[in-house]
């Protein structure tokens, strides 16, 4: 994998707090986290890592339903997709095989070089949806 440019304290503790984080999580909150836990680490230090991050392919990028990116520790080498709930923020790695396969043709007939893509899927996860009916439906009785 990439590097992520200098390597610092710093860097190091948004890089383990990303790791442990379970899902997605935003720059803010994982400021916060940081700073509950004693960690002298600046907001912008935080975006700067999780941009580094994505850009070197250690992390995953999505966009919540405001427009805010969202990080995620990427622990191979594989880009990956996911389908992130709306709700709940549940997040799930989705089978991107073909869309991979176009990708590379279209870079191929084009003659473009280093060609990235985004693709976000999103909606509302079964539990979410079960809540959301259960709430709609009036009591009987």
């Amino acid at each position: 994998m990439a590097p992520i440019g200098r390597s610092t304290q710093q860097r190091a503790l948004v890089l383990g707090a990303l790791v442990v984080a379970e899902g997605f999580v935003s720059a803010q909150a994982l400021h916060k986290r940081l700073v509950a836990t004693g960690s002298p680490v600046g907001l912008s230090t935080v975006y700067r890592t999780l941009t580094a991050l994505a850009g070197a392919g250690r992390a995953d990028v999505v966009r919540d339903t405001n427009g805010e990116r969202l990080f995620r520790h990427r622990p191979g080498p594989d880009h990956r997709h996911y389908l992130l709930c709306t709700e709940c923020g549940l997040s799930l790695p989705v089978e991107s095989g073909p869309v991979e396969k176009w990708v590379d043709r279209i870079a191929r007939a084009s003659g473009f070089a280093d060609v990235r893509h985004a693709v976000e899927l999103s909606g509302v996860c079964p539990d979410c949806g079960r809540k959301a009916d259960q709430a709609q439906t009036p009591p009987t009785g």
